[in-house]
């Protein structure tokens, strides 16, 4: 029996990612990776790294992250605590899909994730106080491949569900998308 349900997002490679969770009197039980299973939906590398991170307040925003070549990685994430609009854009040079975005509702109660190929800015607006996600990636953090697009460029028009209450300063200075910008090596 399959713990996970993936389905295609208008982004080719970007998954949703339903975590099935077993119920009891007790509580639950849920599986938030298996090479196995996820191998099939994109994540078919091992994991490298695991990362936990809290978001104090509602409105926060996080992102928009990339690595570049060699360090490339595929994400997992899930919604351990609170309520977050997770986003992913499209940065995947000559991609018929360049700098279109998708984002998906995860929370600790829906058991959604998001599958989130190499080739793509991650980043996420906490809808509750008190948000932890945690991230599986195929590749470790590699500050020489790191990279970000400004989560407020007018480009992106990203639309965040509530006002930007902080951000930290580097993702705010970012800078903005311009017309020479290609992407990034798929």
């Amino acid at each position: 029996m399959s713990r996970f349900e993936t389905s295609d997002t208008p982004l080719p490679g970007l998954k949703r990612v339903h975590q099935k969770r077993l119920s009891d009197t007790r509580g639950f039980l849920s599986r938030l990776f298996c090479a196995d299973e996820l191998a099939s939906a994109g994540f078919d590398r091992p994991i490298a790294q695991i990362n936990h991170t809290f978001t104090a307040q509602r409105g926060t925003v996080r992102g928009m992250h990339f690595q570049r070549r060699p360090f490339a990685e595929v994400k997992l994430v899930s919604c351990l605590r609170g309520e977050v609009w997770d986003v992913a854009v499209d940065v995947r040079e000559g991609s018929p899909t360049f700098l279109r975005w998708h984002a998906e509702r995860l929370s600790a109660d829906n058991g959604q994730a998001l599958l989130i190929p190499e080739g793509f800015a991650h980043g996420f607006q906490a809808l509750t106080d008190g948000v932890e996600l945690l991230y599986c990636h195929s590749a470790a953090y590699a500050a020489q491949a790191e990279a970000g697009l400004n989560p407020l460029d007018p480009m992106l028009r990203l639309t965040w569900p509530l006002p930007v209450v902080e951000m930290s300063a580097r993702d705010a200075n970012h800078p903005l998308i311009i017309d020479a910008f290609r992407g990034i090596e798929p």
